[in-house]
């Protein structure tokens, strides 16, 4: 994630729970823990899953790290003192000490650069430390991708999306266990697995997730257009096929 891509912290952390919750918890279930590590929470959002951390840790810390602004100050609202919430690019991570463990659920799809983002990440945490991740892979929604590109072509929208970027990064499992290798790590596991969910609040799931960089370059009068539009391809109930991109490696 860039700095200059806020998100809508308020809204993300109500919506949230619809999916990424539910992948955090059992994404937490293969975390065992003692109680006493530093982990890093890599991508925390809005501090919901940062606090199920400090809850597992009562005698260690949690840093949690964002780049969007609006979510570093959520989570620090939420959180006080039992985590340190750092504004920081993951690609460009400095803890003021090393990690125990890091974990991350829902992030790693939005940053372009897996080999920068893991170099880093491999360097912020002790040898022998772990990595837990979860995130989009290969394949992910991308139907409700290809509809919210078919969006982007029409006008009154077409001309906003000359020079848009896709910001994602939905990586295969085989080429992510290539790059945490090459980034010096070891005992590396990764797996895509399918999970296709229909969110309780459709129009706000896909306004502040699916489509909140699609509504980046376009004017505040479009944008409400542009998720109407999409959501009326998509058809009712929406399904989204998510596929979710797993790892676990050693440093």
């Amino acid at each position: 994630m860039s700095a200059s891509r806020d998100w809508d912290a308020a809204t993300y952390d109500r919506v949230s729970g619809d999916v990424q919750m539910v992948w955090a918890l059992e994404l937490l279930e293969r975390l065992p823990l003692a109680g006493d590590e530093l982990v890093l929470d890599a991508g925390c959002g809005s501090g919901r899953v940062t606090a199920l951390l400090a809850d597992r840790v009562p005698r260690g810390h949690v840093y949690g790290v964002d780049a969007a602004p609006s979510m570093v100050e959520h989570a620090r609202s939420a959180l006080g003192e039992r985590a340190t919430i750092l504004g920081q690019d993951l690609i460009e991570l400095d803890l003021p000490e090393p990690a125990d463990v890091a974990f991350s659920n829902a992030t790693f799809h939005w940053i372009h650069d897996h080999d920068a983002l893991f170099v880093a990440l491999h360097r912020s945490i002790r040898r022998g430390g772990r990595l837990v991740a979860q995130c989009g892979g290969h394949g992910n929604i991308d139907a409700f991708r290809e509809i919210a590109d078919r969006v982007a072509g029409q006008e009154p929208f077409a001309r906003y999306f000359a020079d848009w970027r896709r910001p994602w990064n939905y990586a295969t499992a085989e080429d992510t266990a290539a790059r945490l290798r090459a980034a010096g790590f070891d005992e590396v596991e990764c797996w895509l697995e399918p999970r296709p969910m229909t969110p309780e609040d459709s129009r706000a799931f896909v306004r502040t997730v699916c489509l909140v960089r699609h509504l980046d370059p376009l004017p505040e009068e479009l944008r409400d257009p542009f998720v109407d539009r999409a959501l009326e391809l998509a058809g009712d109930p929406l399904v989204l096929e998510y596929v979710r991109l797993n790892m676990t490696a050693v440093a």
